[in-house]
């Protein structure tokens, strides 16, 4: 059984090409279409005996996921009607996803709709999902939502301290994102702690990359995270700012001459590790300037190492305690100097960290008689995503 799994985003199309075996999941292929639309655009195909890398003009997620497919065939790894389920992550699906989903017109509809709170994203899974039903119709499509690992939210977690009518009318709240991953690294982690015999009913997991989140899960549930209506609150990230004072958005607009959708862009696209440094978005080049003394990066890291401290800090409050805190995502998993950093501000629990460990982004990052464990697991959405379309389809 072959599933190709395909995770969009705002210019982008990652994808894998998984072979069931056997009831495990073989990565059989994986790449990138990066840049759609800018004059950088390539065509990334790996696999364990070849590899292709083509700088091309990307115009469209159709011919995105044109190429995915024609190269998928050029290496003989997928042929006419050999796929047998197509999967993709969709970042929001309301309060009326909150399962995996088979995707028919009436859904992709829905989709759109939900497209008004979810502009960076949204439309981008809806063009993959148009364009694969356009180039193989017969295959089943499953549509995997970020949103739906927090639909378990209690209402003191998603409601916003605003008039309840605007909840029961718009359905303004609290949504969640990067559930996905949450889910699966708590899932990861909880077979880990279950292995070696620690506790594992109070997790907090947090997923660092250009977009960071925060979440807290209490016996494998998610019953708070840091992102909001959008993914917009939360966290300093990349080129997010993360939380503000709501205040400040008609003061943007006056002092930038800004209309509001240029301020909430700016918010967007403009601020987090990008603005504060004045550098850049990237946490390694940020690290390196760190290290020269560049003051403006060590503020940078700081800033945004004590927002995610403060949230884990929440978090413990909502859960009163915690077992085992996990780090995933590009930043979560490879810079350990974030994690000392974080994990400084924690030091009243008592974590004993394992500099060591910490260094070389093992699996277990505190030394064995530390209370509280700290793990590092890397992200896998794709499998996620390819084991939860394999749930749906067996229910069938």
């Amino acid at each position: 059984m072959l599933i190709l799994v395909i995770n969009s985003g705002s210019s982008s199309i990652k994808f894998k090409l998984f072979k069931k075996q056997k009831g495990h999941l073989k990565t059989i292929a994986s790449g990138l279409v990066d840049a759609i639309k800018l004059p950088t655009s390539k065509f990334l195909l790996n696999t364990t005996k070849e590899n292709i890398n083509i700088n091309l003009p990307i115009n469209t997620y159709y011919h995105g996921i044109s190429l995915i497919f024609q190269n998928l065939q050029k290496l003989n790894l997928i042929k006419d009607k050999s796929i047998d389920l197509i999967c993709h992550r969709v970042v929001h699906g309301g309060e009326k996803y909150q399962k995996p989903i088979v995707l028919n017109t009436k859904v992709i509809k829905d989709l759109k709709e939900f497209s008004k709170i979810a502009p960076l994203h949204n439309p981008a899974n809806i063009k993959c999902i148009e364009a694969c039903i356009k180039k193989e119709p017969k295959i089943p499509q499953i549509a995997i939502f970020d949103t739906a690992f927090h639909s378990t939210l209690p209402k003191e977690a998603y409601l916003y301290g605003i008039p309840l009518e605007l909840y029961n009318k718009y359905k303004i709240r609290k949504y969640g994102f990067h559930g996905i991953n949450h889910q699966y690294i708590s899932e990861e982690a909880t077979k880990l702690l279950k292995k070696n015999k620690f506790k594992y009913q109070k997790l907090i997991t947090v997923h660092l990359g250009n977009g960071c989140s925060v979440t807290a899960i209490k016996n494998g549930k998610s019953i708070d995270t840091s992102m909001g209506y959008t993914p917009l609150e939360g966290l300093i990230m990349g080129t997010r700012s993360g939380d503000i004072d709501p205040a400040l958005i008609p003061i943007l607009n006056e002092k930038l001459k800004f209309t509001t959708s240029e301020t909430i862009n700016f918010l967007n696209k403009k601020s987090g590790l990008l603005g504060l440094s004045g550098i850049s978005s990237d946490m390694r080049i940020l690290y390196h300037k760190s290290l020269k003394n560049n003051q403006k990066a060590i503020l940078t890291l700081n800033l945004y190492s004590r927002r995610i401290a403060k949230y884990i800090n929440q978090y413990i409050g909502v859960l009163n305690g915690v077992d085992a805190i996990i780090f995933s995502g590009g930043i979560g998993e490879n810079a350990f100097y974030i994690r000392k950093n974080i994990l400084d501000y924690l030091k009243y629990l008592d974590i004993s960290l394992d500099q060591q460990k910490n260094k070389q982004n093992d699996q277990f990052i505190t030394s064995t008689n530390s209370k509280i464990k700290v793990l590092v697991i890397p992200a896998n959405e794709e499998e996620a995503m390819a084991r939860q379309s394999l749930k749906l389809i067996s229910a069938k």
